[in-house]
């Protein structure tokens, strides 16, 4: 159903994306920010801070492949809620893998080791 719901996302940003943003709501109302930041801050659903850090002093580990989310201020609130439908848009690393070959074959063949 997840799955479902997002292919449905990704098709509707598609139609109403413009110049790397969704200008618009897509429920048509504002969102709550405290609901918000309820969702980044849980590992269960939203899953940023594997990725992202930024102000939440109560969550111990918080990831540092992506910007900290305070970075997103300089951004219109399209351009955040494209990256939120669609980061692979605007990801840096978007065809590349952040280990290098030889890093990868050492985890490929350490993971074979855990049978």
């Amino acid at each position: 159903m997840r799955a479902l719901a997002f292919g449905l996302l990704l098709a509707l940003s598609a139609a109403v994306c413009a110049n790397d943003e969704i200008p618009a709501s897509l429920t048509g109302a504002k969102g709550d920010p405290v609901r918000g930041r309820a969702l980044v801050a849980n590992r269960q659903v939203g899953l940023c801070l594997l990725c992202h850090s930024g102000p939440f002093p109560e969550e111990r580990f918080q990831g540092d492949l992506a910007p900290d989310l305070r970075s997103a201020a300089r951004l219109t609130e399209g351009q955040i809620r494209q990256r939120i439908v669609d980061s692979g848009k605007a990801n840096p690393y978007q065809g590349k893998t952040i280990l290098s070959t030889e890093q990868i074959e050492d985890i490929v063949a350490y993971l074979r080791t855990l049978k």
